[in-house]
């Protein structure tokens, strides 16, 4: 099975997936997903024994992994997962980093500066769509990946993420209690909860269609418009343009990319 690793600023996200028919039964598809921390000063025993411990739960075993797919951006764990790699997995995992061929091209003025997990949605979105689109992704911050009628990485847009925007807000502002980030039942706040979580929600609606009202004024009126991240089916809700939500859409770009390099390894013998 591959085991597809995203790191991110906040989390970390494992994905297993079946690759191949196994036993009678057995499909190619997602297993399960394990969700983390992103290991700040973590080493590779600490990490590997909380993987071991997470798989055990799950009633699997990290011998049953046989390929690994990393995408990450937060370049100082690089090492760290590499080495959790050889130490509990024996072996080399696939590193989704400048160099690597994943079949997008990139049409930005500087394609190494384009992170990971935004090749690995428009990838995995394009797979999806076959055609032009916009992947709006709500994580640490919020990246908008649009991608051609012919599959080719264009560019996008960087905004702060809903989490950062509310620490912001709750760390200048003192007299502002910190409040969970969830719909308001009104739009015209009687308190300060109310008014907060209006600004928060609505604000941020209002941010996200913007920004895609005039992207799309620039794209084929057949493009199509996915979210995913943590917030985003709370986001999606209010939104004009997301229509779908895909919470694995990074994961999958990984394992595409993944058995695309497998099939290129075949064929060279």
């Amino acid at each position: 099975m591959l085991l597809a690793i995203e790191v991110g600023n906040s989390n970390t996200v494992f994905g297993l997936y079946r690759l191949v028919e196994g036993s009678a039964g057995e499909q190619p598809g997602l297993v399960t997903t394990l969700r983390v921390t992103t290991p700040e000063n973590s080493t590779a025993d600490e990490f590997g024994l909380q993987m071991r411990s997470l798989f055990e739960r799950r009633g699997l075993s990290l011998s049953e992994v046989t390929g690994i797919a990393i995408s990450s951006v937060v370049p100082p764990l690089d090492s760290l997962l590499r080495n959790f790699c050889d130490v509990y997995f024996k072996m080399k995992p696939l590193f989704i980093e400048p160099g690597v061929k994943t079949g997008l091209p990139v049409l930005t003025d500087n394609p190494t500066e384009v992170g990971a997990d935004r090749i690995m949605n428009s990838i995995a979105a394009y797979e999806r769509f076959k055609g032009p689109c916009i992947v709006v992704d709500m994580g640490t911050a919020t990246n908008f990946d649009v991608v051609s009628a012919k599959g080719e990485f264009l560019g996008g847009a960087i905004a702060p993420g809903l989490g950062i925007s509310a620490d912001a807000l709750f760390s200048r502002a003192a007299r502002l209690p910190r409040i969970e980030v969830k719909k308001p039942a009104k739009v015209i706040g009687t308190n300060t909860v109310d008014n907060i979580q209006i600004g928060l929600y609505y604000g941020y609606i209002g941010l996200v269609d913007g920004i895609l009202k005039q992207m799309l004024a620039e794209m084929p009126p057949e493009t199509k418009v996915v979210g995913t991240g943590g917030l985003m089916r709370l986001i999606a809700g209010g939104s004009k343009y997301i229509r779908e939500v895909d919470e694995m859409l990074t994961l999958n770009g990984l394992r595409i990319v993944y058995e695309r390099h497998v099939e290129r390894m075949k064929r060279r013998g």
